[in-house]
């Protein structure tokens, strides 16, 4: 900001806390803000906007005045394996039906998976080297000179590792679980170990795939499960669970839970449209959530391509004279500037990851299929200062030739660099991603405008995407799925496989 180039000025706003572990988020001390030089300790200025009421309602969401009693309805869910768990662990190393990867973790990005394959014929077909999500910005809409400078990087400022949750069984993972403690480097450089930082379980998923031939009387059901790989973590107000999922048909899942409490303010009036009124008196900013995952493709190999692929509509003439065809249209990828992309809701655009050097039995190229959930991007101005610092949240899709110092979307150094750091310099070169090593980076999130239902702590809201094998295997690769025993059926329910009205598992 002008006046402040090489000086480290921290912004301090103020709520009212009644007694030691009262919700403080429930009183801020709206216009208020103290500016605070860290290298000389000193006070430089104090911010006073004028006069807002503080809010008096208490936030304190496990106090018996505020919930009322608690209900009596709810049975037992009880998740049991009796012979335990599907999966391997040896070391970092996991096994679970057909897939193999390796469980890493480090301060920054938090939990990072490595060497993603699939077991296909006996032999381990790589998939991914390297997933994380390498940055999180938080960006306040508000423009008040008491909140437009907040803009929260989360990974790179705050480094979202450093805040894992300890998790506890039946709490944050419930059924057979299995964790990792981790080690990662506190502030002086030490060894610090974070325990039960990382929770794995597999858990039943619905229906995998079913069929009834009404003609030849006969019904068959699988059932899908998955394998779950997650971690929370509490940056100020703020919590987050990270959540790998691997799926028995070779569809590779993210997805970020966002709960805590939302960043609040005094209420400035009805017609003020950068904040909600979440109760009486009490308001919360506009913001989005906004992340960047980077996966370093391996799709049966490191010479991997990107194509375009979306819906197209098909004009009535001569080849569709009654109106009704539409296909697919196909766009190669082939440099860095062409790569930079976004999501198209209205035409279905995916991103196919492929390699040409490996073709399957229908003499096309295996891939996998990025699908995004197409969420707004960056929603500040192109000139702000956020979006220079977070250019990565301009675009729901990058691809980059591989560099091993090309790590994080915001750059190295986030903490008060002026911007262009990052994505936009490793693409500037607009190296040729056409056969090459390359590197997928993902931008999705939420943009939020709270409601009164997510106060005094918010319900979990959840954003992610989806890789899906696109030819990568020459057909269903759940055939051998066995059908289900009715262990856990109701009485009168049949087994998931019959024929002829007959039965069997």
């Amino acid at each position: 900001y002008p006046g402040e180039e090489g000086r480290r000025i921290l912004r301090g706003l103020a709520f009212r806390q009644d007694y030691p572990t009262d919700h403080a988020w429930a009183h801020p001390i709206d216009g208020l803000v103290g500016f605070v030089d860290v290298m000389n300790k000193t006070v430089e200025k104090v911010l006073d906007t004028g006069v807002v009421p503080i809010p008096e309602e208490s936030g304190n969401f496990t106090d018996p005045e505020v919930t009322g009693p608690m209900r009596t309805t709810q049975k037992p869910i009880e998740i049991t394996q009796p012979e335990g768990p599907s999966f391997e662990v040896t070391g970092n190393l996991v096994e679970w039906e057909k897939w193999s990867l390796r469980v890493g973790f480090d301060a920054r990005e938090g939990l990072v998976l490595h060497q993603i394959g699939f077991d296909d014929k006996g032999a381990t077909r790589p998939i991914i080297h390297r997933a994380s999500i390498a940055e999180m910005v938080v960006p306040y809409g508000d423009p008040s000179p008491v909140r437009s400078w907040q803009n929260y990087f989360d990974t790179g400022e705050y480094l979202v590792g450093r805040y894992a949750n300890a998790l506890e069984l039946g709490c944050d993972c419930v059924g057979d679980i299995t964790y990792f403690d981790v080690v990662i480097a506190d502030e002086l450089g030490n060894p610090q170990t974070l325990r039960n930082a990382v929770c794995m379980h597999e858990e039943d998923f619905g229906i995998l795939w079913k069929h009834t031939d009404l003609w030849a009387g006969s019904n068959e059901t699988r059932r899908q499960r998955r394998l779950v790989i997650s971690f929370f973590t509490t940056i100020g107000n703020y919590d987050y669970g990270f959540f790998w999922y691997l799926y028995l048909d070779g569809t590779i899942e993210f997805e970020v839970k966002a709960t805590g409490v939302v960043f609040t303010s005094g209420h400035l009036g009805d017609d003020y449209p950068y904040s909600s009124q979440i109760a009486p008196g009490l308001g919360a900013p506009c913001h989005q959530h906004l992340f960047s995952a980077r996966l370093d493709m391996m799709v049966d190999g490191a010479v991997n391509s990107v194509e375009e692929v979306e819906t197209r509509r098909v004009p009535m003439g001569p080849d569709n004279p009654h109106g009704n065809a539409f296909a697919l249209s196909t766009t190669p990828l082939t440099t860095e500037a062409e790569a930079a992309r976004c999501a198209n809701g209205s035409t279905g655009r995916v991103w196919h990851i492929s390699n040409p050097d490996s073709l399957n039995r229908l003499g096309k190229p295996v891939a996998y299929v990025l699908h995004p959930e197409g969420q707004p991007l960056l929603l500040a101005d192109d000139n702000s200062s956020i979006a220079k610092r977070a250019t990565f949240a301009t675009k729901h899709l990058w691809v980059t030739q591989f560099d091993a110092a090309e790590r994080y979307a915001s750059g190295d150094f986030v903490n008060q660099h002026s911007g262009g750091a990052g994505l936009p310099s490793y693409v500037a070169g607009n190296r040729d991603i056409e056969g090459k090593d390359i590197v997928v980076w993902h931008t999705f999130g939420l943009t939020h405008f709270p409601r009164p239902e997510d106060w005094p702590i918010m319900p979990v809201d959840y954003t992610g995407f989806k890789l899906k094998p696109v030819g990568f295997f020459d057909r269903n690769p759940t055939l051998d799925v066995p059908a289900s025993t009715s262990a856990h059926c109701a009485p009168s329910s049949t087994p998931c496989h019959s024929t002829n009205g007959s039965s069997h598992v």
